[in-house]
């Protein structure tokens, strides 16, 4: 088939615009990364004085990272619908976020939708793959306290450990309140095959938009971060009682995201821009933890549920391209979330002015040394 001057001209323009975007994301991880990494570093004896001051400004500095990696997409004209509650209630109270994987760009996604809900973005902690922590920004996750976790059996029983000592360690000593992961423990496409193999296995409902979670790393965060008066239990762990002003973990916020015609957004289209602009939805739902059972055969019962309700939710979606109305309400309502340009051009030119800063200082120190 022949490619017309046309056709020719849309796909170099294409590339050229994806050339430009990786060159500007090159740049910006390299002024930004080790800007916030060195402002931390300078920092420290503020950290020695007076730690909630300082990782008060660590989150703030977190926080406008997340909003540059929004930047890319947002840019690109990917943008976010979001339906369901309305978690901005909740923004100021301590909450588990638990959400479906299906791509990279999840992340992304997140990181985009969440920057307008208050302080969320500076006080939130992720759990997500080890390999993300030999990427650019593993640095940046690996002092921010988020928690690298291995998949795989043999690694399961330790790495659960693991996570209730980081738990305890850091997550009420940083001032964290919500804490996001994805209990599906990988990507769909990965793990679709296995899951619907153990479906059948254990007589359980067949999912193809979803896969079955595993109730490890959600029991261990309920036990840890629940205080004892939430969910009955005898006890919620250390970091609770240490923390007597806390009230614990109060929220588990069900979260999906469904994207147009079920193809995920990846990193390198977010980064790249060749996809056309498109609207990502992101649907909410907020269960008071009380409500939540802290047995681990009802607690598995019950997150399945959670994903099994997932699975009609995008199955909904994507028959109508809309998420269906609650329960005892005849319409769905969606917001769609907006950025401000001039608030994202503010913080890549401080992104940008902190590199210049740094790279002259280092220059004047070379200089009076040698």
């Amino acid at each position: 088939m022949a490619v017309t001057l046309e056709q020719a001209q849309k796909v170099g323009c294409t590339c050229l615009k994806a050339l430009l975007r990786f060159a500007f994301m090159v740049a910006n991880n390299l002024v930004a990364i080790p800007s916030y990494v060195l402002y931390l570093i300078v920092l420290q004896p503020l950290r020695i004085l007076d730690s909630k001051s300082f990782w008060y400004i660590e989150g703030v500095l977190f926080k406008w990272l997340l909003a540059m990696v929004a930047s890319w997409g947002w840019w690109a004209g990917y943008t976010v619908v979001e339906w369901g509650d309305d978690v901005k209630a909740v923004s100021e109270d301590e909450a588990m976020v638990l959400v479906n994987h299906q791509a990279t760009g999840d992340v992304c996604t997140l990181m985009m939708c969440l920057q307008d809900k208050g302080t969320v973005v500076r006080q939130m902690m992720w759990l997500m793959d080890h390999i993300f922590k030999y990427t650019n920004f593993g640095i940046v996750s690996l002092i921010h306290g988020d928690f690298f976790i291995r998949q795989g059996r043999t690694h399961r029983d330790q790495q659960l450990v693991l996570l209730k000592d980081h738990l305890e360690k850091y997550y009420r000593s940083r001032n964290r309140k919500w804490i996001v992961l994805f209990p599906e423990g990988g990507f769909l496409r990965k793990r679709r095959e296995t899951s619907q193999a153990f479906a059948k296995k254990n007589n359980l409902p067949f999912l193809k938009h979803v896969t079955l979670p595993r109730l490890g790393a959600t029991q261990v965060i309920l036990k840890t971060l629940v205080a004892p008066q939430e969910n009955g239990t005898p006890s919620a762990g250390d970091a609770v009682r240490k923390e007597s002003k806390s009230k614990g973990l109060q929220w588990v916020i069900d979260t999906t995201i469904a994207y147009p015609k079920g193809e995920p957004i990846d990193i390198q289209t977010w980064i790249l821009g060749y996809r056309q602009p498109a609207v990502t939805h992101v649907h909410y739902r907020i269960f008071p933890v009380k409500d939540v059972p802290a047995e681990p055969e009802a607690l598995t019962n019950w997150l399945y549920q959670r994903f099994i309700e997932k699975e009609d939710l995008l199955t909904h979606f994507y028959e109508t391209g809309a998420f269906p109305p609650p329960q005892g309400q005849t319409k769905a309502i969606s917001r769609e979330m907006t950025l401000s340009n001039l608030w994202l051009v503010a913080i890549q030119s401080f992104a940008f002015l902190s590199g210049g800063m740094w790279y002259c200082l280092f220059q004047y120190l070379y200089h009076c040394l040698f």
